[in-house]
């Protein structure tokens, strides 16, 4: 995913879009973390929903500090499980192009 946006104007948090938060089960508020390709800065924050089919990445307030608009991102959500919880789980895993989804695992 690339960066679209940084905004030190606000509190915190990532604004995603509703369509890429959707596609692997991302909900508002969630806590995930954060790769920056780029410049090799690793973070956790919580997410925003942002409007659908924008293709938004918003990284605000002091998370906006270490990435770039144009950076290439990783974010990532964890769950607690069971072991038995976990030899069932399928993780989502999605490929966006453009910030727009074109291949799920």
């Amino acid at each position: 995913m690339q960066v679209t946006e940084a905004n030190l104007n606000y509190m915190g948090s990532i604004t995603l879009d509703r369509d890429l938060m959707d596609a692997v089960g991302i909900i508002p508020g969630e806590r995930v973390f954060i790769v920056d390709n780029n410049n090799g800065e690793r973070f956790d924050t919580y997410t925003i929903s942002g409007e659908r089919g924008s293709g938004c990445v918003c990284l605000n307030g002091a998370a906006a500090r270490k990435v770039q608009v144009g950076d290439t991102i990783i974010i990532m959500a964890y769950a607690r499980m069971t072991p038995e919880e976990a030899m069932e789980f399928a993780p989502k895993v999605a490929f966006p192009e453009n910030n727009r989804i074109t291949q799920k695992l």
